[in-house]
């Protein structure tokens, strides 16, 4: 398998060549508790990181992900280690869940994000908006995919549709059927060789049978709906990378009810690009769009101009985004403290030693 196989090209910030001699490049293909596939022209490996590595690692984005590609060095048919995490173009990322102020890094080098919901249960479009913030932030071109079409009835279908391409222009829609595959012709069309695709949804929307009705072949497990509570099971409990037979390269994701935003520094004014392009007739250069007068955002919501959801949803995840940096603000600075401490103990210690 060559390197182009696996999405090496001119996008990337580095060059085969730049390899130290004795090493070599690969792609991270899937992740289990720090203990990395990686694949390289060479083979498939199981690696894992440099002890320096995770000791100099300041949080999770200087781990290795799945998308990755890495420096390593092959010890033998089976193993190798990680060196190097070599530039990304692109990350996407949220909060991670029940960790304040930390983040989850979903994957790297991605250039579109099939954003999965099914038309009969789990359609939400508020979460919709919050993928498009995590993909506009991350410099990843979205695409909706309405799944389970077969379930729907062509009015409700219709209605959905239009109601995505009222609130979210400009973003492309497809609906398909995993089991008729109704819609699979124009998804495949998407498709590019050597390009890198991720889907994003909840889980039992389908986006493991997408998966596998993509790729020919069974590669993913997949289950039912739970009668019980309506909610999808969590099937697919690791990423993984997929090559297709087209040469596309296809990421699977567990599925996430939580899309929590984290920094996503640009992703929300271009989500929310009709709030972006009113706030520049507000009276107030600072205005929150909440109480101000003279606001232009709160104008057009009362004519009815700006959907009255949208606008909801745009200052709860400003919320977010604002509590989530302070937060993770606060860490850095008590994990700076506490390593001052570490270093002026060490320092003392080793003053007081005697030889």
């Amino acid at each position: 398998m060559k390197l182009e196989d696996l999405g090496y090209n001119n996008s990337l910030k580095w060059e085969k060549e730049q390899i130290p001699e004795d090493f070599e490049p690969g792609r991270v293909v899937s992740e289990h508790k720090e203990r990395y596939i990686v694949k390289t022209e060479t083979g498939e490996y199981e690696a894992e990181i440099t002890g320096n590595m995770r000791y100099t690692a300041q949080g999770r984005e200087d781990f290795p992900a799945v998308g990755d590609w890495v420096v390593l060095a092959v010890l033998d048919d089976e193993f190798a280690i990680i060196h190097k995490i070599l530039p990304r173009f692109s990350l996407i990322k949220r909060q991670a869940v029940g960790q304040s102020g930390e983040i989850q890094v979903i994957a790297t080098n991605i250039d579109f994000a099939f954003l999965v919901q099914a038309v009969d249960r789990d359609f939400n479009i508020n979460r919709l908006e919050r993928y498009l913030a995590i993909c506009w932030s991350s410099k990843v071109s979205p695409v909706i995919v309405l799944t389970k079409t077969d379930l729907a009835e062509e009015a409700r279908l219709l209605e959905l549709t239009d109601n995505i391409r009222r609130r979210l222009e400009h973003v492309p829609v497809i609906a398909i059927s995993n089991e008729t595959q109704s819609g699979y012709e124009a998804l495949s069309q998407l498709i590019e060789k050597g390009k890198t695709y991720c889907m994003l949804g909840s889980s039992g929307v389908g986006k493991s049978t997408l998966l596998n009705n993509l790729s020919g072949r069974s590669v993913m497990k997949t289950n039912d709906i739970s009668k019980s509570t309506g909610k999808g099971r969590h099937i697919t409990s690791h990423r993984e990378l997929i090559v297709l037979d087209n040469g596309g390269i296809l990421i699977d994701n567990p599925g996430m009810r939580e899309v929590g935003i984290a920094d996503a520094a640009g992703g929300l004014e271009t989500a929310f690009d009709k709030i972006t392009e009113l706030s520049k007739h507000c009276r107030f250069k600072d205005c929150t769009h909440i109480t101000e007068t003279g606001c232009a955002v709160l104008e057009a919501v009362e004519k009815g101009e700006l959907d009255s959801n949208a606008y909801e949803n745009y200052l709860k995840m400003e919320r977010e985004r604002a509590h989530f940096e302070t937060t993770a603000a606060e860490r850095r600075k008590k994990e700076k403290m506490f390593g001052k401490v570490v270093k002026d103990y060490i320092k003392k210690d080793i003053k007081n030693r005697k030889y």
